[in-house]
This record gives C-alpha cells, sequence and structure tokens, in this order.
C-alpha cells in the first residue's frame, strides 16, 4: 500500500512570495516538482483557499504532493508566470481570470489539457475549446461594495450604479485598484468600458477622477486598509465607505466575524458589476505534467467546486455543484453584470490600461 504524499502547492500571495505547505501529513519527502513526480506545484494569486480535509482527500487519492506559491494580486501573478515561463516555478497556474486570459495564452504560457470532467463544465464559461490550454473553475462579480454604517450615520443614500459614482455626494468616497496591476482594478476599469463605451469611458473617468477617486495598488489595500467597511479598515480607521471588490465580500464580512452578525455590515452597489471568470492551466515546460494534470481535474470536481464558495468566496462553474445557503444569502451574483466578449478584451485592454494610466494617474 503506498504511502500518502504531501501535494505542496506554489501560490503567488501579496506584494510578496511566500511559500506555503497545504498538507503536511504521510510521508516526510517532500522535495520540489524538479526531478521529484511526488509533488505538484500550484502557482496562483493570494485568495487561493481550500479546506484541509478536501485537499487531503485528494492527495490520499492521487498519491501527490501539493505546493502553494502566492505572488500578489491576479495581474501581478500573471505577468510574473509570464516572465518566468521558460523556467516556471510551478506546474499549474490557478487565477488568469476573463481580463487577463488572452495576455496568458498570446504569451504562451499554457499547453494543451484537456481535463476529465470538463463536459460538466457549464457551457456559458467554456472557452479555447479548440485547443484546451485552460479551464473554468470559479466565477463572480467585482462590484463597488458599500460602508452600511457610514451612510445610515451620513443619512446618505448608498450608490447602486456607475452613474450615482460620479455624483457630488460621493466625492472623496471611493477607493479602487490600479489597473495596471490588479485584477479587480481591471474588472472595474473593463465594467465602464462596457457600459459607456469606446468613446465614452474615458469621460466618466474624467468625472470620477474629479470627484475624489482614490487608486492603491491592489485589493488586500483597498479593502483591508482604506476600506471603512471591512473588519481590517475598522481596525486601521479606514476613511473610504466605497471600494471596489466583490459581490461576494459581504458574506466574508458575516462568516468571519466572531460573533457572527445576524446580517452583513456592507452592501454591494448591483449596477457596477463587471462578470470575472477564473482559469487553470497546465504551465508550459512543466516539470510534473502528469501531477498537473491531475491537479486540474481535482478543481473541477464537485467536491472541490462545493468546498470554494466559502474558502474563496466565489460560485462554481459545473454543473450540479451547490452552493451554501449563507452565502447566497449575504452574496448573491448581480442578476445583470456588464460583461464583455474576451476578443474585445483582447484588442483593446492594454491600450485602455494605457490610456487609463495616463488619465487617471498622471
Amino acid at each position: 500500500m503506498s504511502k500518502k504524499r504531501t501535494i505542496t502547492a506554489v501560490v503567488v500571495v501579496g506584494l510578496g512570495l511566500g511559500l506555503v505547505t497545504l498538507s503536511a501529513c504521510g510521508s516526510s519527502d517532500s522535495g520540489s516538482s524538479d526531478g521529484d513526480s511526488k509533488t505538484v506545484t500550484l502557482v496562483s494569486h493570494d485568495s487561493f483557499a481550500y479546506s484541509k480535509d478536501v485537499l487531503s482527500a485528494f492527495e490520499k487519492e492521487s498519491g501527490y504532493t501539493v505546493k502553494v506559491l502566492k505572488d500578489g494580486d491576479a495581474g501581478q501573478a500573471v505577468n510574473k508566470a509570464i516572465l518566468t515561463k521558460d523556467n516556471p516555478q510551478g506546474d499549474v497556474f490557478f487565477g488568469v481570470d476573463n481580463t487577463l486570459l488572452s495576455r496568458a495564452l498570446d504569451n504562451g504560457l499554457f499547453q494543451s489539457y484537456e481535463a476529465k470532467g470538463s463536459d460538466l463544465i457549464l457551457p456559458e464559461y467554456r472557452v479555447d475549446e479548440d485547443k484546451h490550454r485552460v479551464t473554468p473553475i470559479d466565477t463572480g462579480d467585482i462590484c463597488v461594495n458599500y460602508d452600511k454604517a457610514y451612510f445610515s450615520e451620513h443619512k446618505l443614500t448608498p450608490p447602486q450604479s456607475f452613474d450615482d459614482l460620479v455624483k457630488p455626494e460621493y466625492k472623496n468616497l471611493l477607493v479602487t485598484e490600479n489597473a495596471s496591476t490588479s485584477s479587480p482594478g481591471l474588472g472595474f476599469l473593463l465594467g465602464t468600458a462596457a457600459k459607456y463605451g469606446d468613446d465614452g469611458w474615458q469621460d466618466y473617468w474624467t468625472k470620477l477622477k474629479a470627484n475624489g477617486v482614490k487608486v492603491v495598488d491592489g485589493w488586500e489595500q483597498a479593502y483591508n486598509e482604506e476600506f471603512s467597511g471591512s473588519a481590517g479598515g475598522k481596525k486601521a480607521k479606514a476613511d473610504r465607505p466605497l471600494v471596489v471588490s466583490y459581490a461576494s465580500s459581504p458574506p466574508a464580512e458575516v462568516i468571519y466575524a466572531d460573533p457572527r452578525p445576524t446580517t452583513a455590515p456592507t452592501g454591494v452597489a448591483t449596477g457596477t458589476c463587471f462578470r470575472q471568470v477564473e482559469y487553470a492551466g497546465l504551465l508550459s515546460n512543466a516539470k510534473n505534467t502528469k501531477g498537473g494534470e491531475a491537479l486540474i481535474d481535482f478543481l473541477i470536481t464537485k467536491q472541490f467546486q462545493e468546498d470554494m464558495p466559502l474558502n474563496m468566496f466565489v460560485y462554481p462553474v459545473v454543473e450540479g455543484a451547490t452552493v451554501p445557503a449563507e452565502f447566497t444569502k449575504y452574496g448573491p451574483q448581480a442578476k445583470d453584470p456588464e460583461t464583455m466578449d474576451p476578443a474585445k478584451i483582447a484588442d483593446n485592454r492594454d491600450q485602455w490600461v494605457k490610456s487609463w494610466t495616463s488619465l487617471v494617474l498622471k
């Protein structure tokens, strides 16, 4: 009988580089993915999370050890993965989304692999079906969140739309992420481009800048340091009651609170949402392709898909996967989010980001 082997996943987190061992049970044979087929390495952004018993079940069944390397916001993680593609840090990359997908594919970041069980992925989330270089893993909505207490105390109605955010009553209240370094920041930019069109989004941002929008590097800083409605923001005495985050952030505020409140302390401006889909792919030049394939297969199993909502606060993409009641109660998906064809994102993203940088950061 073979021993259980630990899978170490390499995940890219925050603004630095950290190595986290996901499971340490079983054999003490750790090693790296270089020349060690027992270890499979997952590279991701800092929001990759899981239940230990779910990962342990995969480890026991597969016999692999998983490593996770976290390397910042999704935008930073993707850029770093591209720069290191000839000698990748791991075997699988998780967390490239529809806003950055074409950049990863155009730079040859992934090799083809059609995951087992991919026929159960809902059709609206499938992409690259001729080459199968990426596998959809989760979906969620990038939206402006608001601090309920602030708006109640100031007897001010929270904004609900993009149009509302440029009104005088919301001056100096919004913090967003840099569109050139942050996935939610880029998603928010694309949401405005989808809403106002090629000719109107720059005028919108001119108004938003005049209305005092604050721009920071990434989500962690925006949400946990600048946003007054988050648990972290309260501790830091943050003064921005509006933040670009996710529709699933309110349930996180409830579920992680001790004691748990009966209602979420934050709300979502549902007219500011942009639909995001995240993918995983087998990295080109991966040293453990078999382990990488097994790990991707695992990410779309019903077991992992149903584990995601209360760990990563995203929605599953596989048919039949259920979502916990407390997740949907506090963080329902937007009914009519802004969307954009991936081909249009590919054609315009870099120029839009360049124009946005000149307009907003200069």
